[in-house]
């Protein structure tokens, strides 16, 4: 196995808050370790296209507190392609790049995970994403600060649902995910949460009808997770319809979610990702992510990391059934 001494850096897919931050660490670490270091812009679009540059410490100086990616983001289209494929391995030759960290969520890393095999090239996936998905790490590098601003986004809403005895749905992302609703929910204070991991032939929304509309009660907050059949829309429609005596109206948070500064707890875990990619490099671990669980740093198979269905504690909802009498 050829000896690494370039690695490229690039983010990819949906932006989290934090990756900025495991920019710098993966740039630092690296440099620090002995590796020259290449940012590329865009994503795959850029390792494509050639929009690769050298990074040293000062591009990445000052960024820790930065929401978004200095190294922009793409969902590239051309890489799923053979020909696009081969046009970035052409150009990580042409810059001289051995390695290739991939920060980003389920479809960065199913791609890095396809580059790494049909090229043979060292891939290291950080996990990026704000819905916490990916199965081998506690939590995912930006999912803290939207949990947050979720939270302080609902608590705004609560005013004024109080103030005109309205039930509000307010929907957020997560995808095929409930991580964000079920905890947002529980951190809120709300209601009820309608979650893709709650879904059984049990009504959601009537089981939280009956359990949860009082008429000491008449204001309430439901979290749903994002779904293109059955939104915050959906169900708030379906309320007006089997409910009329009750005001509903719906927020959907939408992409204010993914912004802003990242939380003390998402720069650290992107920093400690960041240098676990470099020292996974030295080990000569290939076609990995790097994750943080139980507060130790691991390493998990890409297949297995965007495969595997990550656990879903059902005692979370238990505990919002129970507190939100």
């Amino acid at each position: 196995m050829a000896k690494i001494k370039t690695i490229g850096i690039l983010t990819s897919g949906g932006d989290a808050p934090g990756m900025n931050a495991a920019i710098r660490a993966v740039t630092r670490a690296g440099i620090c370790n002995g590796f020259n270091i290449k940012g590329i812009y865009r994503g795959y679009d850029g390792l494509i296209n050639g929009e690769i540059i050298d990074f040293t410490t000062e591009n990445v100086s000052g960024i820790i507190l930065q929401g978004g990616t200095i190294l922009k983001t793409a969902r590239s289209k051309d890489f799923m392609t053979e020909e696009g494929k081969r046009k970035a391995y052409d150009n990580m030759v042409k810059e001289g790049i051995d390695a290739l960290v991939v920060i980003g969520g389920n479809g960065s890393l199913t791609g890095a995970m396809e580059f790494a095999r049909e090229y043979e090239v060292c891939c290291i996936g950080l996990p990026g994403t704000i819905d916490n998905d990916l199965y081998g790490t506690d939590s995912t590098i930006g999912y803290d600060t939207t949990l947050n601003t979720i939270v302080e986004c609902v608590d705004r809403i609560r005013d004024t649902a109080q103030s005109h005895e309205r039930i509000f749905f307010v929907e957020v992302m997560g995808r095929d995910a409930g991580f964000l609703a079920q905890n947002s929910a529980i951190a809120c204070g709300a209601e009820a949460a309608i979650i893709p991991e709650d879904s059984t032939d049990v009504d959601q929304l009537a089981h939280f009808m009956e359990r949860g509309i009082r008429k000491s009660k008449r204001s309430c907050i439901v979290i749903v997770s994002e779904s293109p059949k059955c939104g915050a829309l959906y169900y708030a429609e379906r309320v007006r319809k089997e409910f009329p005596e009750y005001d509903v109206r719906v927020s959907i948070l939408g992409h204010l979610q993914r912004g802003g500064r990242p939380s003390a707890h998402d720069r650290i875990l992107a920093s400690r990702t960041g240098v676990g990619a470099i020292e996974a490099i030295i080990q000569g671990q290939r076609n990995i992510m790097v994750g943080v669980r139980n507060n130790e740093v691991v390493y998990v198979p890409l297949s297995e990391a965007i495969r595997s269905d990550k656990p879903f504690d059902k005692k979370l909802i238990k505990v919002l059934d129970e507190l939100s009498i």
